[in-house]
């Protein structure tokens, strides 16, 4: 018998490990902090000459990623807007206790890129089609929506939203254009979630079916 059970042992720790891993990639840091520091979202240029622009399209773990990719953005910062509460935190927002969407906001340079072409980008990397849904997250928190700051990025989102309609390629265009109000940067481990934790993020992306949608919905 003590030879069975030495036997066993490996068996129970490997399932002990495998339960662990788990955990560890279902984990959430809940109980932190919420938001401190805030932004408003007028004006979209900064003092430097920058410009900025806020997009909401589901996870802002993704959105983030797939920005920051493009020549000519300096920053994304992950963080909330769309919703009337002060200092909302992850846990509030994405529990759909606030109005507010998951954001990101984009600090681009206009001469290397120009705000036409960040829309070309969100429409790339959403699902249009659904109004409060993006891939596996569901709630108002994750509705597609472009939030211009100003008129002038107004006047181009709905262009570019109009543009998408008559292309006749969707039945339905569900992505709405709101004001963003007050803007408020996500809590610290949001932030470049994708290179702190390159493995949870590779499993939550994959798992969530976002680019197999893409590929679906854009070739």
């Amino acid at each position: 018998m003590d030879g069975l059970r030495w036997r066993l042992a490996p068996r129970r720790w490997a399932t002990l490990g495998l339960t662990l891993c788990l955990a560890v990639l279902a984990w959430q840091p809940w109980n932190q902090a919420p938001a401190q520091s805030d932004k408003p979202a007028l004006p979209a240029e900064q003092a430097d000459g920058m410009l900025s622009a806020i997009f909401a399209g589901g996870c802002f773990w993704c959105m983030e990623a797939d920005y920051e990719k493009l020549p000519g953005v300096l920053d994304v910062v992950s963080g909330y807007a769309g919703g009337p509460e002060d200092n909302p935190s992850y846990k509030e927002v994405s529990r759909g206790q606030t109005g507010h969407a998951e954001v990101v906001q984009v600090m681009y340079d206009p001469r290397q890129i120009r705000y036409a072409e960040l829309l070309d980008h969100f429409w790339k990397n959403i699902d249009p089609t659904t109004p409060n849904r993006q891939f596996c997250d569901s709630g108002r928190q994750y509705r597609p929506a472009l939030m211009p700051l100003g008129p002038e990025q107004e006047e181009l989102a709905r262009a570019s939203l109009q543009e998408v309609i008559d292309s006749g390629r969707f039945e339905r265009v569900a992505v709405s254009i709101e004001a963003p109000g007050r803007f408020w940067i996500a809590e610290d481990y949001h932030q470049d979630y994708y290179k702190k934790n390159p493995i949870r993020y590779g499993f939550y992306r994959s798992r969530c079916g976002r680019d197999a949608r893409l590929e679906e919905l854009w070739g």
